[in-house]
């Protein structure tokens, strides 16, 4: 099994030095070759060229699924030119699931023969001989997923706004393509607000939204669980701490920002407090889910208080599961960070959760990824203010929206310098792959110390 997996990830990834930096070129070659379809004057409504800092925007927005926009999505760009998005949010949503969890397998690949046997024992989940499989898999619960929304959908379209089937079709495919991959575009000008109170239409783009933003290795170890737990009338085999933390820390976040949002907004007369009881608790439940990071807003974000918009920072930046569709640091680092404080505030000298003991190696990744995050957004926030006169709330909002891959916005995106814009396209990018690329370089590069140096202790706080 394992030469056979090894020669396969091999193919896949020519170049295992470097496996980083191929994500990336695959990643940013998409994106230009995007950016110049994009530019033709068949893609705009108009007939128009587009400038190519308009076009390259949209198509880094579009390849990590992100969801900023600069122009309107449903009045700019012609159908040729929605179509050419919905490709993009395609390949990006896909490559991202795929090449994570390929990552993933390499990283095994670099680990020792005993070692992996442990993995493979503990984690029960993607195995380096389950190599084709996952690329199947993703491609399979991707498809299956969009399918299903995209009837749900395309169904209250017609029947329920009396649109035409091609077109109710069409608003069908393209809400839940964007939706499964977190992508957040929409082809109305103000997102899906029309539809705050609609639950066949929310629910849906919902359900779409948490399922591609788990991650593939989550959804398949629960997939392949209940299929055993019925083979073996009912005896639930058990789960891998991966899918522990993940399920357990997406619904602890989610639950605490719906509510947040919801108790927040319930008197503001521009967003929840002008709806009926059921709508406010819709939109309110919509918006604690959305931020995690689809995109999709069914109120106006810039009237929102800004303790909502503190809090809806703080959900985009931590994002969703690893390998999955949705951005930010992921909640399994934010966990770990969570769990190591815990530790060390209980004075305990090794980290342990759910019966098992966290590596000190994948405790020093967390921190890694989680302060150059915070890095980034720091630094992309200073960079904006200094180019323009919108207040904090607006710009940091607005870059970690761009670092966390979500596409929320207070509405300042289009009205931005080019300088500003070109800093938002460094965070979607970086945002998309960074954590991704950084978390697996850091485990390619893990080597052992031969010798270690005297110990001393510097005062801390």
């Amino acid at each position: 099994m394992w030469p056979a997996a090894a020669s396969w990830v091999s193919r896949l990834i020519p170049s295992a030095r470097h496996p980083t930096r191929l994500v990336a070129t695959g990643f940013g070659t998409a994106t230009v070759i995007g950016a110049l379809l994009l530019m033709l004057p068949v893609a705009s409504e108009s007939g128009e060229r587009t400038d190519f800092l308009t076009a390259l925007f949209t198509a880094t927005s579009a390849v990590c699924v992100t969801g900023l926009i600069v122009v309107d999505t449903g009045t700019h760009w012609s159908s040729f030119g929605e179509v050419v998005l919905l490709c993009l949010i395609q390949v990006g949503g896909l490559g991202i699931m795929t090449l994570a969890s390929m990552l993933g397998l390499l990283v095994a690949r670099r680990m020792g023969l005993r070692m992996q046997l442990v993995a493979q024992t503990e984690t029960k989940s993607l195995r380096l001989g389950e190599s084709k499989r996952v690329v199947i898999g993703v491609i399979r619960l991707s498809l299956l997923v969009e399918l299903v929304t995209a009837i749900a959908l395309t169904s209250r379209f017609r029947f329920g706004y009396d649109e035409p089937l091609a077109r109710a079709t069409y608003l069908g495919v393209f809400h839940s393509i964007s939706a499964y991959n977190n992508a957040g575009f929409a082809l109305y000008t103000d997102s899906l607000v029309g539809f705050a109170t609609d639950p066949w239409i929310m629910v849906p783009i919902m359900g779409a939204v948490v399922l591609g933003g788990l991650g593939f290795p989550v959804i398949f170890e629960v997939t392949r669980s209940i299929r055993r737990s019925i083979a073996a009338n009912g005896a639930r085999p058990g789960w891998s701490l991966h899918t522990k933390i993940t399920l357990l820390t997406y619904g602890a976040l989610a639950g605490a920002g719906i509510v947040a949002v919801t108790a927040i907004e319930w008197s503001n007369p521009a967003t929840l407090g002008s709806l009926s009881v059921p709508g406010r608790v819709l939109t309110g439940v919509f918006h604690g889910v959305t931020p995690r990071t689809a995109g999709f807003n069914s109120v106006d974000v810039a009237a929102m208080h800004p303790s909502s918009l503190l809090v809806t920072d703080v959900l985009m930046f931590v994002g969703g599961g690893s390998a999955g569709t949705a951005g930010g640091i992921k909640v399994t680092t934010f966990a770990l960070l969570a769990f190591v404080i815990f530790a060390e505030i209980r004075g305990e000298p090794t980290v342990h959760v759910m019966g098992r003991r966290i590596a000190e190696t994948v405790q020093r990744q967390a921190i890694t990824v989680a302060l150059l995050g915070v890095g980034a957004v720091m630094s992309g926030t200073l960079t904006i203010l200094l180019m323009t006169d919108f207040d904090l709330d607006a710009v940091l909002f607005e870059v970690v929206s761009a670092f966390g891959t979500v596409g929320l916005s207070t509405g300042i995106t289009a009205d931005l310098p080019p300088s500003g814009q070109v800093v938002l396209i460094a965070l979607m990018f970086l945002g998309r792959l960074g954590p991704i690329t950084l978390a697996s370089a850091l485990a390619l590069r893990e080597r052992e110390r031969r010798y270690e140096l005297p110990e001393e202790r510097p005062i801390v706080g």
